[in-house]
């Protein structure tokens, strides 16, 4: 297996205020776009071609990473006029693959931060022949997925909707968002139109007799979709917990990139990381959260599980949990703010405005 096609045309709504300027792959987690740690860990795996499925701010990919060569890739880039699902990404971009009609091409979705054996994947589809093979991964709770049965031999029985009852639960597994396609199987994908994989291309392979296997791998999964979920993802790249050899740095509980300031005396843990040029005040104490290049954090601020945006600034003694604030955005001295709050894009919060407990 030498291509692959990497899906990052998603307007990653569930992330703003992140993504209003930003496309969702190339927020920064663990101090470099996320796209870099997909695109490092595919060129581990073997992969030295890559077709990036562009839609949503296209124009940012390719001056960051050009044609590749600095990651040891050939990177190739389309972009959709309209845009066109996962399945319609992928034979949009067909063209462009220069595989056999037997040969592996291997996709991903452009969101997933997983520690997936991508060399196992593409073994089990060449030595059980299939058509697509599918990574698939179990859940504890799976009722937010769509559900993927296999037998015993992992061969996909089935692609369900999201269950509404326990008694429709009938596995655990779930597609985690990494595939092998045969190349050929790729150009029977309608072209020109929206496509889904999920819920148009596979029913359809299956209802024709084609072979998907499934490979069930439970190493680190998580679907950064979210604010909460990307900060946690970036926070687990940093500590070790999920795989990347992109993370600039050692791992460990904290991530400081080389122009950022830090007090002495700032407590920083959980796998934070504070951007480039970046500045935490003295007192402040900021755990498992991301501070974007330029932000700044004053002193006594108290900041967790949160991401503060570019040249974005948090006031003396505010104290956020579970926040996002946008880019340069700017939250004054003495706020508090809790879970699921979003600060907009360049948005002012005026000292002491918001509050949970009392001021004195």
């Amino acid at each position: 297996m030498t291509e692959a096609i990497l899906l990052v045309g998603g307007k990653g709504t569930r992330l703003r205020p992140l993504t209003v300027h930003t496309p969702k792959p190339m927020v920064p987690a663990a101090g470099v776009p996320f796209l870099t740690h997909q695109l490092a860990r595919a060129r581990a795996a073997g992969v030295d071609h890559i077709v990036l499925a562009t839609s949503y701010l296209a124009e940012v990919f390719e001056p960051y990473f050009g044609d590749g060569a600095a990651l040891g890739l050939h990177i190739e880039y389309v972009t959709e006029e309209e845009p066109l699902g996962t399945g319609g990404a992928i034979r949009n971009v067909a063209a462009r693959l220069h595989s056999g009609p037997d040969d592996p091409v291997l996709i991903f979705n452009g969101d997933i931060l997983t520690g997936l054996d991508i060399r196992a994947l593409v073994e089990v589809h060449e030595t059980t022949n299939a058509d697509v093979s599918l990574h698939l991964t179990k859940v504890t709770d799976p009722r937010a997925y769509g559900l993927v049965p296999t037998d015993e031999m992992g061969r996909v029985l089935a692609f369900l909707e999201k269950p509404a009852t326990p008694e429709e639960i009938i596995t655990d597994q779930i597609n985690a968002g990494a595939y092998v396609f045969r190349r050929s199987v790729i150009d029977t994908i309608p072209q020109g139109r929206p496509v889904s994989v999920e819920r148009e291309t596979f029913p359809e392979l299956l209802s024709a007799g084609a072979h998907l296997q499934g490979m069930v791998d439970s190493t680190y999964w998580l679907d950064l979709g979210t604010p909460a979920a990307f900060v946690r993802g970036s926070a687990d790249l940093v500590l070790g917990r999920a795989p990347s050899p992109a993370v600039p740095g050692r791992c460990g509980d904290r991530l400081i990139l080389p122009t950022a300031r830090v007090a002495a005396d700032a407590k920083l843990t959980g796998g934070t990381v504070v951007g480039e040029g970046a500045f935490v005040a003295e007192g402040a104490r900021v755990f498992g959260s991301t501070i974007l290049p330029g932000a700044v954090i004053e002193p006594g601020a108290v900041i967790t599980d949160s991401l503060i945006g570019n040249r974005a600034r948090v006031g003396e003694r505010a104290v956020l949990t579970g926040t996002v604030i946008g880019d340069g955005a700017t939250v004054g001295a003495d706020n508090e703010l809790r879970e699921g709050a979003r600060v907009w894009c360049d948005a002012m919060i005026p000292a002491g405005a918001v509050r949970f407990s009392s001021d004195q």
